[in-house]
């Protein structure tokens, strides 16, 4: 891990990176910065970082300084400016962006160029956005480290040794390393908010529907028993407000219909009550993440938010369902794209698992168990058979344990709960190639996904030197891993997860604000990483 003093980063002379991007728009519309400037800060902090991070896949910087010059003489000539004009943002490489390739890490796509932007892409460009790279993700998107065979490895800016999270990961890293100030990415599995509690940025999967992902290019975007959302990245909530706004319209209520985005600023924590749980009864916890959703629940009870007793159904269900959902084709679409490219060698097990008979994924499940390896056993019995039956019985499923969430929060004690408080990730930021023996750390991300709630991700403190490790050792191949993961982290960043009830994604919002606000005044606050 890199011996830089994360607290000597974090007192440096405060530059266009520690500025929110909603911030920065208001500088540009005052004229107290010109866009030209913020985009120039921006790009050079890409190129300065990047050689480390190795997280852009397109460098749009010559486009971005034609745009932020139009930016600026429109507003010396006293134009009504959009919102969002003259903002430098990045883009995860999985939107269509005209002049840029959309590969998912494929080779074969590489010089497919796009003549159209992604519908969401379109919305941040007409409200003024101003696109300066594009950035990584794992190949097909399908597991949560961020490398593939087409760009390689992008690595995360607290510790360069470990993974940015995926997989959404490059657009974390950019913003983590302060070399983007707003960025767009989507989430189906966690792809939002593990990448941003790994690079201590914040970021926000909206309730299903709300901003349903475009992605496609043969993606299997058919599976809509658990559906992906469109989401924006920064190191500020406000600026996920401002994002919210913008990307809300893109949305066509007469084809995805839904209430508009509310406002945080308007919500009473007084009068919201809130549940914790740090055990989904599977997977334990890093003791700094236990601490930090302790510290966070301190944060809204200061606030005058009211804690509850919450009782759920099995929240480990909520994984088994996803694997459900996601492997309900036996991977054919993902063996289908991956033809005639070298596939990445996290992507080969989880194609093998897939597309094993039953009656042979039940004696390896057995033989696992009978190594000490029950977490591996219980993860490939996840899997689907494969039939259109089986995933109708899962998708039915999944409508069931939504409901029977709903149900439990309306009868907790002492009255309905309207937010779920629970960490972000059982770990802290995972060493590169972990998710080759443990791509999914239990049930906290997951738990959204399969719910459809709107759940958003905030920094709030980083692993003291004394929570290093609070595991066991074991036979257990993932508990290894685990504990590896543990060994050595001190100093890299915690975050916490609020998870909202549907279409409420601005009570969850508001909560963030207030976490976010104590925390930063915290000294383990993690403001700035070493890079």
């Amino acid at each position: 891990m890199t011996t830089i003093d994360v607290g000597t980063a974090a007192r440096q002379t405060p530059t266009l990176r520690d500025l929110s991007a909603r911030e920065i728009v208001r500088r540009i519309a005052a004229g107290e910065l010109s866009s030209t400037e913020a985009v120039e800060y921006f790009v050079a902090r890409l190129k300065t970082v990047n050689g480390a991070l190795n997280a852009v896949t397109a460098d749009l910087s010559e486009s971005a300084r034609k745009t932020a010059a139009d930016v600026d003489k429109a507003r010396s000539r006293g134009e009504k400016l959009p919102p969002l004009a003259g903002l430098p943002v990045t883009i995860k490489e999985c939107f269509d962006l005209v002049g840029t390739a959309t590969t998912y890490g494929l080779t074969t796509r590489r010089s497919d160029i796009e003549r159209t932007d992604d519908p969401y892409v379109a919305a941040l460009r007409a409200a003024g956005a101003i696109p300066i790279a594009k950035t990584n993700l794992p190949q097909l998107m399908f597991y949560t480290e961020t490398d593939n065979p087409l760009y390689g490895r992008t690595n995360n800016p607290w510790d360069l040794e470990r993974s940015c999270g995926g997989s959404s990961g490059g657009e974390a890293a950019v913003i983590g390393a302060g070399a983007s100030p707003f960025g767009l990415g989507n989430d189906i599995g966690g792809s939002l908010r593990i990448p941003a509690a790994f690079c201590a940025i914040t970021s926000i999967r909206p309730t299903a529907g709300r901003l349903p992902d475009h992605c496609a290019h043969g993606l299997p975007v058919g599976q809509t028993g658990i559906v992906s959302q469109v989401g924006p990245m920064a190191r500020y909530v406000e600026d996920l407000v401002m994002g919210l706004r913008v990307l809300d319209r893109a949305r066509d209520p007469l084809v995805d219909p839904g209430p508009e985005f509310g406002d945080p600023s308007g919500v009473d924590l007084s009068r919201v009550r809130f549940a914790t749980f740090t055990d989904d009864g599977e997977f334990p916890v890093a003791p700094a993440v236990k601490r930090a959703v302790a510290e966070a629940a301190q944060f809204l009870s200061a606030a005058g938010a009211t804690a509850a007793d919450w009782k759920p159904p099995p929240l480990s269900r909520a994984t088994d369902l996803l694997f459900a959902a996601l492997s309900g084709d036996a991977a054919a679409s993902h063996r289908r794209l991956l033809r005639g490219n070298s596939v990445d060698r996290r992507l080969r097990p989880l194609l093998l698992i897939a597309a094993m008979p039953l009656w042979l994924r039940s004696v390896a499940g057995l033989a696992l168990d009978g190594l000490g390896q029950r977490r591996l056993a219980r993860n490939l019995r996840r899997f689907a058979p494969g039939t259109a039956d089986a995933y109708w019985l899962a998708v039915e499923a999944i409508a069931n344990f939504r409901r029977e969430i709903v149900c439990s929060l309306d009868d907790a004690g002492g009255g309905p709960v309207d937010l779920i408080l629970c960490p972000a990730h059982a770990l802290p930021p995972i060493r590169h190639g972990a998710t080759e023996m443990m791509p999914m750390a239990g049930a906290y991300v997951p738990l959204a996904n399969v719910t459809g709630f709107p759940a958003g991700v905030v920094p709030v403190t980083r692993v003291r030197a004394n929570e290093e490790s609070g595991r066991p050792p074991s036979r257990d191949l993932i508990e290894r891993v685990a504990r590896e993961t543990e060994r050595g982290s001190a100093g890299l960043p915690i975050a916490v997860q609020v998870i909202a009830r549907p279409w409420r994604d601005h009570l969850a919002l508001a909560a963030m604000a207030q976490i976010e606000a104590a925390a930063r005044k915290q000294p383990d606050y993690p403001a700035r990483p070493p890079l």
